[in-house]
């Protein structure tokens, strides 16, 4: 368990405190512990109503880095001082972005805008413009879905820069390296990784940068598949043999190569599946999307 100054008993302090002197629906109340690594705050607030937040000293810029979330309207309740006594003090965020945090303390967060449910697939325009062509948001769902993921998932991903984006967001008490071989794309993918407070993400430029080795081993990779396919599935099973695939490809040659490039790494197709996707515009006109192939695998099993 990762060790935190917010024990079970300080954190029962701080509920009651709040219970106590601010109007919250306690079954509603998400709690997040951002003293420990990777906690992903903004995606926390932007799809919760209430979050109560445990933070210790050192965090300069986080109203403003939720006023740059455009979550300015929320409502932060807070004391000053480390001990949950006092008086309870209550401002939007937007007049709170000049100020930071210099020392441990909880303090309650309220959205009136939070999307209480999480939708996957989310709308291209969210994400930071730049040199990325984003799938859309029909096919993204599709993928989310073909990777399951749980909130202690580590995932790799390659290419793949919106979809990295989601997975963080889902996977939020796992990692995600997203790796990005244009200097461009790595660009981008850093700018998304700002827009949404994402603290879990760490940006490679191949999957032999060393900071790979020092990340908790990836359990399922998402791969946009290019000629170097053979090498990365190689590569990806050297850092966990029993390693499970989503391979995303539009491109013929490579779709044909692939059951023979899979049974070759003793990978077993569990899925192949293409996706077909048109929308009807303004002018009544059906207008396509590019029909992408997701094939999955998982290591072999022995008989």
């Amino acid at each position: 368990m990762e060790p935190t100054i917010f024990t079970n008993e300080i954190i029962l302090s701080w509920l009651s405190y709040f219970s106590a002197n601010a109007e919250i629906n306690l079954s509603k109340l998400k709690m997040l512990d951002i003293t420990g690594k990777n906690k992903n705050l903004i995606p926390a607030i932007m799809s919760n109503e209430a979050v109560l937040v445990f933070t210790d000293a050192g965090h300069p810029e986080i109203f403003y880095d939720m006023w740059k979330a455009e979550l300015g309207e929320c409502d932060i309740w807070y004391n000053e001082g480390s001990d949950p006594k006092g008086e309870l003090k209550h401002n939007k965020l937007s007049d709170m972005i000049d100020r930071g945090i210099n020392a441990s303390a909880a303090m309650l967060i309220i959205n009136p805008n939070a999307a209480t449910n999480y939708h996957i697939g989310m709308e291209n325009s969210r994400f930071s413009s730049g040199s990325v062509h984003y799938v859309c948001r029909e096919v993204r769902a599709v993928i989310m879905n073909k990777l399951n993921l749980g909130q202690g998932d580590n995932i790799c991903i390659i290419s793949g820069e919106s979809i990295a984006v989601e997975a963080a967001m889902i996977a939020a008490e796992g990692s995600v390296i997203a790796v990005e071989y244009d200097a461009r794309d790595r660009s981008t993918m850093k700018e998304n990784v700002v827009k949404f407070g994402l603290n879990n993400v760490t940006i490679a430029e191949s999957l032999d940068d060393e900071a790979i080795k020092r990340l908790p081993v990836p359990n399922i990779a998402f791969i946009v598949a290019s000629k170097l396919i053979g090498s990365e599935i190689r590569s990806l099973l050297k850092l966990n043999p029993e390693m499970d695939f989503v391979i995303y490809t539009l491109d013929f040659e490579i779709l044909s190569a692939l059951p023979a490039l899979l049974r070759e790494n003793g990978i077993e197709r569990s899925e192949a599946i293409n996706i077909e996707v048109s929308r009807v515009n303004s002018k009544n006109m059906a207008e396509p999307f590019p029909a992408p192939w997701l094939i999955s695998g998982a290591r072999a099993k022995d008989e």
